[in-house]
């Protein structure tokens, strides 16, 4: 199973964030990355808050035989072509593509770190997993429950399902 994590807080040539979600989805599957499964969209607040705008944010499943470092440049490519610049950490985007999840594999490069590093630390990527993730499964490297992380969370890590997930 691999989880792709979908961001953006600011519009884009494609529309309103939840347009440009959409818009990178299409990207992905003309890519050869075959969406299986999404997630709702959630409305979340910026990490760490502040007073930009809050985030549309979505995980999906694909189905891809690149392998994972060859993903994230695949990734990193869609991203610059809708005019992503990576510049200031944390700041407004227009887009987000982080790789979660490469089924079990645990990568620890200075160019990828497997699963992302900060994933046990986001509701925006936690309480979307949990949308299509089994209560059995287990953080590769640290052993917790998706239950267990969410618990964890510091309660100024806001996140609103804004549509079921289909």
């Amino acid at each position: 199973m691999i989880l792709v994590g979908l961001g953006a807080n600011l519009d884009s040539r494609f529309g309103t964030p939840p347009e440009t979600l959409a818009a990178a989805r299409d990207e992905m599957e003309r890519r050869g990355l075959r969406v299986l499964h999404q997630s709702s969209l959630w409305l979340t607040a910026p990490v760490p808050l502040s007073d930009q705008p809050w985030y549309h944010n979505q995980v999906v499943s694909v189905e891809s035989d690149l392998p994972p470092e060859t993903l994230l440049v695949q990734l990193q490519a869609i991203e610059s072509a809708f005019g992503r610049v990576r510049s200031i950490p944390n700041a407004p985007r227009l887009l987000d593509l982080d790789l979660i999840v490469y089924g079990r594999v645990t990568r620890n490069d200075p160019s990828l770190t497997l699963p992302h590093p900060r994933m046990h630390e986001r509701a925006f990527v936690l309480r979307p997993m949990r949308e299509r993730l089994p209560g059995t499964w287990r953080h590769p490297v640290s052993g917790q429950t998706l239950d267990e992380m969410i618990a964890d969370l510091p309660p100024e890590q806001e996140a609103h399902p804004l549509e079921s997930c289909p």
